[in-house]
């Protein structure tokens, strides 16, 4: 266990009735999104899976909550004279959507690097995006120095005890709509989701475990609990949750309040994404997907437990979605790239094609390679993209190759 909830302070950045009161506030603008049984994934898993679908809210993410409970909560002048924040994610879009309905002023700073689409996306919901820095640090502090000569209000993507409070009424909404959960799977970059979260599940009445999930990449809070020096770098699928540095208000009621934080790999990420697409029917980016992971990791943590899992957000890029289902294919066998080698010599791929035809695999690309080789003038390499039906049916069409005579050796994933 990271940490022991039954010696937490008395006293805490946010309470329970903070939680409640955000959703009075909240409540007319938010999208109550449904919390509801995955019978697939709960026999994949061992637990009874309960998934709340925060991917359904207008900006497909969880962080319009804490966004709308802070400005609402801003005074007419504070209105007047606008908001301003860092953010090149779901942050963004959720603070401008509300401040644009609200007819707040919203400036977002995001580095010079961030995608295009998600600039546009911010800027569709009505604020004045501003690129600047090649890092979210960078852009982080000419927000904050905007912020002292312009008078905007920022709002912190998780370290305010406003943001943490509404973020904490996903846990009222999944308590309510099933009130049998026993543990709750929480993705963790800042905290500010689990940090609101375990407000409301530690106040119950009943033992109810919450578990933070970071990024193998990105173990920052996992750091700063266990006080180990793990590096936060790279390139992660989750990058909603990718942060280097969790908030001292939100470190302080995960180190009080949750019961222990699981790292995933990149490759538990891609198999979830693939498989709530596939199994849900639902869109989700990495971050969304981090709950799913962990349970697909540690199966034996959770097994006969009454599990609920927040898909936080679903704004991922679809040419990045498209390869994460591709890669899912070729691992599982469906889609594979054999490397044959063959004689330079008239109906030499007719006959290969032919063993493909009668094994019934279906033929995607041909490449064939005769320079940049080291064989024998006489010889090539040809490499072959098809589909299968499963692992098994992938092993019988190598097997008949090798039974013709062909060299053939299947392309792996790194």
């Amino acid at each position: 266990m990271a940490t022991h909830p039954a010696s937490a302070p008395a006293a805490l950045p946010v309470s329970l009735d903070d939680v409640l009161a955000a959703r009075e506030r909240i409540a007319e603008s938010i999208v109550h999104t449904p919390t509801l049984l995955s019978r697939t994934l709960s026999e994949l898993t061992g637990a009874t899976v309960y998934l709340k679908f925060e991917n359904l809210q207008f900006t497909a993410a969880y962080k319009e909550r804490g966004a709308l409970n802070t400005l609402l909560q801003l005074d007419d002048e504070a209105r007047a004279k606008g908001v301003i924040a860092a953010s090149a994610g779901n942050h963004a879009q959720g603070l401008a959507y509300h401040a644009h309905r609200l007819g707040i002023p919203a400036t977002i700073v995001m580095p010079k690097n961030t995608p295009i689409v998600k600039v546009t996306q911010t800027e569709g919901h009505g604020a004045n995006v501003i690129l600047e820095g090649e890092t979210f640090d960078a852009a982080h502090a000419h927000a904050r120095t905007l912020e002292a000569e312009e008078g905007y209000t920022f709002v912190h993507p998780f370290d305010d005890a406003r943001i943490i409070a509404g973020q904490g009424t996903v846990a009222l909404e999944m308590l309510e709509q099933v009130p049998e959960i026993e543990m709750l799977v929480v993705p963790l970059g800042g905290g500010g989701l689990v940090s609101g979260m375990a407000t409301v599940a530690k106040a119950q009445d009943r033992p109810l475990e919450v578990i933070g999930v970071e990024a193998e990449l990105y173990p920052s809070m996992y750091n700063r609990l266990h006080h180990t020096d793990m590096p936060c770098a790279g390139d992660t699928l989750a990058e909603g949750i990718a942060v280097k540095e969790p908030g001292k208000l939100t470190g302080k009621i995960v180190e009080a309040l949750v019961d222990d934080i699981l790292l995933v790999g990149e490759r538990k990420l891609e198999e979830a994404v693939s498989l709530l697409l596939q199994i849900e029917k639902t869109v989700v980016e990495g971050a969304g997907a981090a709950g799913l992971a962990a349970l697909l990791s540690e199966p034996e943590r959770f097994r006969g437990k009454v599990v609920g899992t927040v898909l936080c957000g679903g704004n991922i890029d679809t040419r990045l979605l498209a390869n994460v289902l591709l890669r899912d294919l070729a691992r599982s066998g469906r889609l594979a790239r054999l490397r044959i080698r063959l004689q330079d010599r008239p109906g030499a791929l007719y006959h290969v094609a032919r063993i493909f035809h009668e094994q019934g695999v279906n033929i995607i690309e041909v490449y064939h390679q005769r320079v940049f080789t080291s064989l024998p003038a006489k010889g090539l390499i040809t490499d072959i993209e098809c589909e299968t039906r499963d692992r098994n049916h992938l092993d019988r069409l190598i097997t008949a190759l090798r039974r013709g005579q062909y060299e053939v050796s299947l392309v792996e994933l790194a």
